[in-house]
């Protein structure tokens, strides 16, 4: 082995790893051969001038790993690596200061007052002096039971459905509660899921993905076509009855006991999205499908992450009682996703009342903006754009009959710190389908923001 030169003054990387370090660099670089043999303990201290410790650390670290291996009686001896293993050693990370590191700002327009990040933090505050003995265990897979209760209580109360805590699943969005129900439905039987045509599309790829046959159902002005639906085999289905996705639907009263009926005749699963259907600016927020009858056979969705902010990612289903007693017998094959500090902030900040006063205060700003949109819109676009999904949300589906590509579209908005992301359905005609995301612009800078963008599109679109 070559003399080894050590750094005591290196007060980042103590002396053993130092050593270490030399010699797995010697050993993957080729340098050091298989089956040559090490210096003892005793000598390589002696010749570096180090303690013995220091050196077994070294040699310990590297036994550990697997580069060398020992003997007994004989010593200690270099392995035979791989050949992709003699690529040399790897560069060091640089060094990350996060007090004075500048993190990119978003690309997007945002606007702080629409969440009251202060009354978060006082909630997350006193999780951390009244709570800290519960952030010493892991969460609760089904997601914590005061969550559970508050959930319970809120949408009794905004959304008519009837439930019991235990009847409800807390996980890291829609998306990966999906992959529960995709376990569920199996043990149930159900090979089939019918989806909206057009719809939420990341949802529908999960079922897809876990072999589920999928069948396209059409929507129209109040909604799925029901009488599309397959009979008389049992299947599910994935609506979203108070805002659908992106036409903006929505499902009257009859046509949703029609929905229960045809589930209730073949024992079917109704899935239940009501994602954006709290934020709706002219008049009352529909009552959830969930609640109409008793032991109705749906799963309910619902999401935080547009009602309080998107990097939250807390989403819950709640479950028939049948189902939930399924999800009981696997779920502690899985474990919680969702942050437990984050879970019982939400609580809190659910028990203060400060979601409801924040949805309140949300409904009235988005109000402001989506009129200011819709103004703006009518103003600068009127003979190209025409709004469409206009009464709720936090999006405007925009028709825009230009030739340009809609990701063209996209990246124009973009240039100009707005989001505007292109549908994967076809209008039709050299028509495009956006969906404009209005929410996070301040109200103040709204008119001339569409007013740029629409001069964008008519500039660089064959309009």
């Amino acid at each position: 082995m070559k003399p080894v030169v050590l750094n005591p003054s290196d007060s980042k990387t103590p002396l053993y790893l130092q050593l270490y370090g030399y010699i797995k660099g010697e050993i993957t670089c080729g340098n050091m051969p298989a089956g040559e043999k090490l210096p003892s303990l005793r000598k390589l201290a002696k010749d570096l001038g180090i303690s013995v410790t220091t050196s077994e650390q070294a040699y310990n670290q590297l036994l550990v790993e697997g580069y060398i291996y020992s003997r007994p009686q004989s010593g200690f001896f270099v392995s035979d690596l791989p050949g992709s293993a003699e690529s040399g050693s790897a560069p060091a990370p640089e060094d990350f200061d996060f007090s004075s590191y500048t993190f990119q700002e978003s690309s997007f327009k945002y606007d702080l007052s629409c969440f009251d990040f202060q009354k978060w933090k006082k909630c997350m505050s006193k999780v951390f002096s009244d709570y800290t003995h519960l952030l010493l265990f892991g969460s609760d897979v089904q997601g914590e039971i005061a969550l559970r209760y508050e959930i319970s209580r809120y949408v009794y109360t905004s959304r008519g459905v009837t439930c019991r805590p235990d009847q409800i699943v807390i996980g890291a969005g829609t998306q990966q509660l999906a992959g529960y129900l995709c376990r569920i439905l199996r043990r149930m039987g159900i090979g089939t899921v019918c989806v909206e045509d057009p719809g939420y599309t990341p949802v529908f790829n999960i079922f897809r993905d876990h072999g589920f046959d999928i069948e396209n159902i059409p929507v129209e002005g109040d909604g799925l076509v029901i009488e599309d639906l397959p009979r008389p085999r049992s299947s599910a289905v994935y609506v979203s009855p108070s805002n659908q996705f992106p036409t903006g639907s929505v499902m009257p009263v009859g046509r949703r006991y029609q929905l229960l009926d045809w589930a209730k005749e073949t024992k079917s699963v109704i899935i239940e999205d009501d994602y954006d259907s709290e934020l709706r600016y002219f008049g009352k927020p529909l009552p959830a499908l969930q609640g109409l009858v008793s032991g109705s056979p749906v799963v309910y969705l619902g999401s935080f992450s547009s009602t309080l902010f998107p990097a939250i990612k807390i989403s819950y289903m709640i479950l028939p009682e049948n189902m939930a007693e399924i999800f009981q017998s696997f779920k502690y094959d899985y474990s919680q996703t969702c942050s437990k500090t984050e879970q019982l902030t939400l609580a809190l900040f659910m028990e203060e009342g400060y979601y409801y006063t924040g949805i309140k205060k949300m409904r009235a700003l988005y109000a402001q903006k989506l009129k200011a949109a819709l103004d703006a819109l009518s103003r600068y676009g009127s003979d190209f754009i025409s709004p469409i999904n206009n009464l709720s949300g936090i999006n405007l589906i925009l028709k825009v009959r230009t030739a340009a590509p809609a990701a063209n579209l996209a990246s124009k908005a973009e240039s100009l710190g707005l989001r505007v992301q292109p549908l994967s359905l076809s209008a039709g005609g050299g028509e495009k389908l956006m969906a404009f995301y209005y929410n996070q612009i301040p109200l103040g800078e709204i008119d001339e923001s569409v007013k740029s963008m629409v001069e964008l599109w008519r500039k660089n679109g064959d309009v």
